[in-house]
């Protein structure tokens, strides 16, 4: 007999928002029931940050940086449509370009010359294409890690995928779970990979189906965010890690020809998410970036 392994993380997943003083709020968006974090309130002298989450993920992923960003920002932190504690639909797209376009439509009731927005991995491509879809162009773009870059300024119109990224992101047993969360850090055992492991792993395992069809929308068009970035981007920031495995660090060369002023900083040490691995150390880097383009 099968004994089923609980599934504790809808606990966590609230008591972590009550220490975070943070609103779980719920609205629609495109057939989604959307569902999301905010914190503080708009202001015309304080910036509206949006902090979108990556692959297989959640926004949860942003606690440490909500603790150590500025008390008096409003932070809006949502689960992307198909994932977290949002609908997902067997039906939809989960491209690069239609997630921003979602967002977009969401972001239209926040409507603010103050708006700047971040996103790890999968997040920062939607961010890349968010920001040329809103009405009023954010103030910052800050891009973490992102997918949907070229590992070389010259690579063709359409990459092939490697292939064990997929598998390594789609995990189907305990196994894959400890192997997910070890290749988004640094690549080596550890034990937050542990501990991550135990305490989502239920819940990764359930998602598999529907992580495989967003997957698949993501690299239908993979170097989406390409056609975005460039001489008419907001002012933009790069955080990367130098161990990550899945977007490697030649990513960033990419940038220096398409977009030459951007910002970019590269953490020793750091593997695929700078926001987990060392979150005071980019925390600190964004909240600089953002006050000096709101004042």
């Amino acid at each position: 007999m099968k004994i089923p392994t609980p599934n504790v993380w809808p606990l966590a997943r609230t008591g972590q928002r009550w220490l975070l003083r943070a609103k779980r709020r719920e609205t629609s968006v495109d057939g989604h029931r959307l569902v999301y974090l905010e914190r503080g309130k708009p202001g015309p002298d304080n910036p509206t940050l949006v902090l979108l989450h990556g692959f297989a993920s959640m926004k949860e992923n942003w606690a440490f940086w909500m603790q150590q960003l500025p008390s008096d920002w409003h932070l809006l932190v949502p689960d992307l449509p198909g994932l977290g504690e949002s609908q997902y639909r067997p039906d939809a797209d989960y491209g690069y370009v239609k997630q921003a376009e979602r967002l977009s439509h969401w972001l239209a009731e926040y409507a603010s010359n103050n708006l700047h927005i971040a996103g790890s991995s999968m997040g920062g491509a939607i961010a890349a294409v968010l920001a040329h879809e809103l009405k009023i162009p954010p103030r910052t773009v800050t891009l973490l890690n992102s997918a949907g870059i070229p590992e070389s300024p010259d690579i063709a119109n359409n990459p092939p995928v490697r292939p064990t990224i997929d598998s390594v992101l789609i995990p189907k047993d305990w196994a894959g779970v400890y192997r997910m969360f070890n290749s988004v850090g640094t690549g080596k055992p550890s034990l937050p990979g542990v501990a991550m492991t135990g305490l989502l792993g239920p819940d990764l395992m359930k998602r598999r189906q529907s992580l495989q069809h967003i997957f698949h929308d993501m690299v239908t068009d993979p170097i989406a965010p390409t056609r975005y970035l460039g001489n008419q981007t907001p002012p933009l920031q790069i955080q990367w890690g130098d161990k990550d495995t899945i977007t490697p660090t030649r990513c960033v060369d990419w940038f220096k020809t398409a977009t030459p002023t951007a910002e970019v900083h590269v953490f020793r040490g750091v593997g695929h998410l700078p926001m987990l691995e060392s979150p005071g150390r980019s925390a600190a880097v964004l909240a600089g970036f953002v006050e000096r383009h709101t004042n």
